[in-house]
C-alpha cells in the first residue's frame, strides 16, 4: 500500500500526539550523515552487545507521556483563578461569620476533589490503553527477529521495516527491497523517497511501500523527531469550541464581576452603617455566586468520565476534545477494508483467460505468493489457497482449488514489486522450471486492462455480486520499467470473497438513525464496494461513483460527495480532497481507516479514527484508536461525544443564569442603596439544590442530540433573559417585603421572602432544562423541591440557614411573583427557541 504525502500546511498544538509539521530548513538538519557508516550486520546485535549499550546509556529513552502527571492534575484543578478568589473569601468568612456562611468553601473543596479523582481515573485508563496501543517495532538480534518496545531499542540495533511501519529512531538503511518512505511529516516533501542501502532514514517518517531494515544511528533525545517533540504529550487541550467558549464566558464574567464587587463592597461597608461582620458576610454573599466555578469543573469531569467510559470499551482517546468533536459529526467516511469487512479474504474461484492452462496459472499464483514476505490481505488469500510446496492445503472442506503441476521448487523468484495503492497492482519476476524468464502483474483489472476489453463485462458481473476480482497478467517488459502494465497479457481472474463484519450492518443503521451520512470510500471497484455496502443495508448503496470520474473542481466534487454514498478506485490524494470538499460545505467529517493509504484523510478530517491493528502511521495521526478493531465501537464513541457536549450546553445555562442574576442583584442593591438580601448560606443552599446536584446528574445523562455550533451564543440566549427575570422577580419581592416588614427581625423576614422567590424561579429554569421529562428527571426536580421544603419546615434547619417565613401574605406574594416570573420564562424560552432555534 502506498502513501503519497501528508499535508505540509497543518500546524501542531504542543502536546498533541499528531506529528509536527516543520520547515525542512529549520535549525535541525533532517539528514544525519554518520561517519563512519555502520557496518552491515545482517544478524543484528548480539545479546552481549545490547547489554553493553544499555550500560552505556545508549538506549531510546525518550519519555512517552500519554497523560498529565498526578501533580499536574492536582495543580490544574486546585490552582485556578476562581478557586483563588473563593479561597480568599472563604478565609474571610471563617473569621467573620458562622460556619453555615462558609459552606460554599467546603463545596468547592469537594468539587475540586471530585475533579482530581475523576481525571486521575481517566489518566490511569489512558495510560493503560496507550501501552496496549503502542506500536512495537521488529528488531533483529542474534539473527532472530522479535517485537520489542520502542524504549528498548539501543544504538546499532537492526530494525526491520514493512508497509505502514513508522521509523522510530534515526538510522541508515542496511537492507532495501523496493523501499519507499514518506518523510512529508518532517520535511514537507510530497512524494515518497526511494531508499537504498546506505541512505539515511529519519524518525517520524514511515514506510509506504516495500520493506527492508535499518541500523539505528541516533536514539533517545538525539533522534531527529525526539528533538522536535521533546515536550510533546498525548494529553492535550487542543482547540475545542466548548473549552474556548467557556473561557470566553469566564473572561466576560471577570470583567463584570470586578466593578460590581467593588461597588457592592462600598455600598455595604461604607454607605450602609450596619454591623461590620454582617456587612462583610452579605458582601461576600453577593460576590460568591457571580463565579460559575462549577461549570469549568463539571466540563473537566464530563470529559474525564467520557475517557473512562470509552476506555472500558477498548477505545483510546488520544486527544480529549475528540470526544466533543464526535458530537458534531454529521458525515462519517468509511474505508471498506477492515471497517465493513474483516481483514481476511477467501479465494472462491480462479478463471483462466485466453486459453491459459489451469495448472500453469496455479503454479504462477503459488510462486507469486512466495515473492512478498509481507503479503497484504489479497495476496494472503492466494497463499492460503495455493500454499508453497510441502505446505498444507487450504482448509474448510469442499472442493479444493487445483494445486497445479510442475516442480514448485524449480521456480525461482528473481524480482518483486510490492503492492501500491497508487498504481493498484503488485508484480513479480520468475525464472520458471524450463529456464524461461517471465514477469507477472497482479492487481485491479480495470487498471491493467484496456478500457474496451470484453473481460471487463464479466468482471462487472462479479463485482455486482460484491466479489473482489484481481487480474493476473503477464507483462512484456522489465518489472521496474515505467508503464510496465502497458500491453500486459491477461492470464486469469482471481475471484475473492471478503468476510463481512457481523456488526457492521447494525452500526450503519445506527448512523442512519442519528442522521449521520455514511460515505464508503475505497480503493476497490465501486460496483463491488456498493454491493458489499448493500448487503449491510447502507442507504443509497446503489449510488456508486468511480473516483476516476470524480470532478476535480472542489465545489463539483462536494456536490458529487453529497449525491453519492459509495466511491471506488479512490487514490490516497483523492481521499484527502473528498474530506476537504465535504468540509467546504460545512460538514463535520469523521474518517475511519487502518491502512497507510488512509493517513492523508485521517489527518485532515475533523476526527480521525484508526483501528488498533492498523499501521503505526494511521495510529499516529488518528485522534481516536479502536483497540479492539471493532467498527461497532464507533456508535458508542459518537454517543459519548453527544452526551458530553449536549449536556454541558444544557447545564451551562444553569450556571450562567446564576451569574447573571447575581451580578444584576448586586447592581440593583448598589443603585437602591439597600442591604444585600442574602447571606452566603442562602445562596449555597439555592446553588446546591437548583444547580450543583441536578447539574451533576444532568451532565452524565444520556443525550443523543447532535451538538450545534456557536456554544457561547446559544447558551447566553437563554441565560441572560433567565437571569434578568430571576433578578427582577427576586428584587421586586425584596422591595415589597421591605415595605411590609418592620422592626426587629425584619431583614431576616425580607431575606426569607426573597429567597423563596429566587428558589422558585430557579427551580422553573431547572424544570425547563430537564426536559424532555423521564421518570428520573421528574424525580430529580421533585427531590430538589422537597429538599427546600424540608429546610422551611424543620426548625433546626430554619435556624441553620436563617430562613423563616413570617406571616402568610408576604410568602404568598413571593409565590405569586415567582409564578408570574415562571410564566414569563416560559414565554421567553419559547420565543427564543422559535426565533433562533434550539
Amino acid at each position: 500500500m502506498t502513501q503519497r504525502a501528508l499535508d505540509s500546511s497543518g500546524e501542531q498544538t504542543p502536546g498533541s500526539s499528531r506529528p509536527t509539521m516543520i520547515d525542512a530548513g529549520a535549525e535541525l538538519d533532517p539528514v544525519h550523515p554518520m561517519e563512519p557508516p555502520p557496518a552491515r550486520r545482517p544478524d543484528g546485535l548480539s545479546t552481549a552487545e545490547v547489554a553493553e549499550r544499555v550500560a552505556r546509556g545508549e538506549v531510546n529513552d525518550v519519555p512517552v507521556r500519554s497523560s498529565r502527571s498526578v501533580t499536574e492534575i492536582v495543580r490544574a484543578n486546585v490552582f485556578t483563578r476562581f478557586n483563588l478568589i473563593i479561597g480568599v473569601l472563604w478565609v474571610i468568612m471563617l473569621f467573620v461569620a458562622p460556619i453555615q456562611d462558609s459552606l460554599f468553601g467546603f463545596v468547592i473543596v469537594a468539587n475540586t476533589g471530585i475533579g482530581i479523582i475523576q481525571e486521575w481515573r481517566a489518566k490511569k485508563t489512558l495510560d493503560s490503553l496507550a501501552v496496549i496501543g503502542e506500536a512495537k517495532p521488529t528488531v533483529r538480534r542474534d539473527g532472530v527477529a522479535a517485537e520489542i518496545s520502542t524504549s528498548e531499542i539501543v544504538l546499532g540495533d537492526l530494525v526491520e521495516l514493512g508497509p505502514g511501519d513508522k521509523v522510530v529512531v534515526d538510522g541508515t538503511v542496511s537492507e532495501a527491497d523496493s523501499l519507499e518512505i514518506d518523510e512529508s511529516l518532517l520535511t514537507g516533501e510530497a512524494d515518497p523517497v526511494i531508499k537504498r542501502a546506505g541512505d539515511p532514514v529519519m524518525s517520524g517518517s514511515f514506510v509506504v511501500a516495500g520493506g527492508g531494515a535499518f541500523t539505528a544511528t541516533k536514539v533517545g533525545r538525539e533522534a531527529y523527531a525526539a528533538q522536535l517533540a521533546e515536550e510533546a504529550s498525548r494529553f492535550t487541550l487542543v482547540h475545542s469550541e466548548l473549552r474556548s467558549g467557556i473561557s470566553t464566558i469566564l473572561k466576560y464574567v471577570t470583567w463584570m464581576m470586578v466593578p460590581t464587587a467593588i461597588g457592592l463592597i462600598i455600598s455595604q461597608l461604607v454607605v450602609k452603617d450596619n454591623n461590620f461582620k454582617e456587612s462583610v458576610a452579605r458582601t461576600v454573599g453577593g460576590i460568591v455566586p457571580m463565579i460559575p466555578e462549577g461549570l469549568v469543573l463539571l466540563t473537566s469531569v464530563a470529559f474525564a468520565i467520557g475517557v473512562v467510559r470509552l476506555g472500558r470499551k477498548q477505545c483510546l482517546v488520544q486527544e480529549l476534545p475528540a470526544i466533543e468533536g464526535l458530537a458534531r459529526v454529521d458525515v462519517v467516511c468509511l474505508d471498506k477494508t477492515g471497517t465493513l469487512t474483516e481483514g481476511g479474504m477467501d479465494v472462491t474461484e480462479v478463471r483462466p483467460l485466453n486459453g491459459s492452462d489451469e495448472a500453469y496459472v496455479a503454479q504462477v499464483l503459488r510462486t507469486f505468493g512466495s515473492s512478498d514476505p509481507r503479503p497484504n490481505a489479497s495476496l494472503q488469500a492466494i497463499i492460503d489457497a495455493y500454499p508453497a510446496a510441502g505446505g498444507a492445503l487450504p482448509s474448510g472442506g469442499g472442493d479444493a482449488l487445483p494445486s497445479g503441476g510442475g516442480d514448485a521448487e524449480s521456480w525461482t523468484v528473481t524480482g518483486a514489486m510490492p503492492f501500491s495503492s497508487a498504481r493498484k497492482y503488485s508484480g513479480a519476476a520468475f525464472t520458471e522450471a524450463d529456464g524461461t524468464d517471465s514477469v507477472w502483474l497482479l492487481g485491479a483489472p480495470d487498471v491493467l486492462l484496456s478500457e474496451g476489453d470484453a473481460t471487463l463485462t464479466e468482471i462487472e458481473q462479479l463485482n455486482e455480486q460484491g466479489l473482489r476480482v484481481l487480474l493476473l497478467a503477464r507483462a512484456e517488459g522489465e518489472l521496474d520499467a515505467p508503464g510496465a502494465a502497458a500491453g500486459a497479457a491477461p492470464t486469469a481472474l482471481v475471484v475473492l470473497e471478503q468476510r463481512l463484519r457481523p456488526d457492521a450492518g447494525d452500526t450503519l443503521a445506527y448512523f442512519a438513525d442519528q442522521n449521520v451520512a455514511t460515505k464508503v470510500i475505497s480503493g476497490d471497484n465501486a460496483v463491488s464496494v456498493g454491493a458489499v455496502a448493500g448487503k449491510l443495508g447502507l442507504a443509497g448503496a446503489e449510488n456508486t461513483l468511480d473516483a476516476r470520474r470524480l470532478p476535480t473542481d472542489p465545489d463539483e466534487m462536494a456536490t458529487a460527495m453529497e449525491e453519492n454514498a459509495v466511491f471506488g478506485r479512490v487514490t490516497p490524494q483523492q481521499k484527502r480532497d473528498m474530506v476537504a470538499a465535504l468540509q467546504s460545505r460545512g460538514h463535520t467529517v469523521a474518517m475511519t481507516g487502518d491502512g497507510v493509504n488512509d493517513v492523508l484523510a485521517l489527518k485532515d478530517a475533523d476526527i480521525g479514527v484508526s483501528m488498533g491493528s492498523g499501521s503505526e502511521a494511521t495510529r499516529a495521526v488518528a485522534q481516536i484508536v479502536l483497540l479492539n478493531n471493532s467498527f461497532a465501537t464507533l456508535p458508542s464513541v459518537v454517543a459519548e461525544g453527544r452526551r458530553v457536549i449536549g449536556n454541558i450546553t444544557r447545564v451551562a445555562t444553569l450556571f450562567l443564569t446564576k451569574t447573571v442574576y447575581s451580578v444584576l442583584l448586586a447592581i440593583l442593591v448598589v443603585c437602591f442603596q439597600v442591604e444585600y438580601p442574602f447571606l452566603p448560606r442562602h445562596l449555597t443552599l439555592l446553588s446546591t439544590l437548583t444547580i450543583g446536584v441536578p447539574a451533576f446528574f444532568l451532565a452524565l445523562a444520556p443525550n443523543k442530540e447532535r451538538a450545534q455550533p456557536h456554544f457561547v451564543r446559544r447558551v447566553m440566549r437563554y441565560a441572560i433573559p433567565s437571569g434578568v427575570i430571576a433578578a427582577a422577580a427576586t428584587f421586586a419581592t425584596y422591595l415589597v417585603a421591605r415595605h411590609y416588614y418592620s422592626g426587629e427581625g425584619a431583614l431576616e423576614a425580607e431575606t426569607s421572602a426573597a429567597t423563596l422567590t429566587l428558589f422558585l424561579v430557579s427551580m422553573w429554569v431547572l424544570a425547563i432544562i430537564a426536559r424532555p421529562y423521564t421518570w428520573w428527571r421528574v424525580g430529580l426536580v421533585a427531590a430538589m423541591g422537597l429538599g427546600f421544603l424540608i429546610v422551611l419546615v424543620v426548625p433546626w434547619l430554619q435556624d441553620f440557614f436563617a430562613l423563616k417565613l413570617v406571616g402568610a401574605p408576604m410568602p404568598w406574594t413571593a409565590v405569586g411573583i415567582a409564578v408570574a416570573a415562571a410564566a414569563l420564562l416560559e414565554f421567553t424560552w419559547r420565543w427564543v427557541g422559535r426565533r433562533f432555534g434550539m
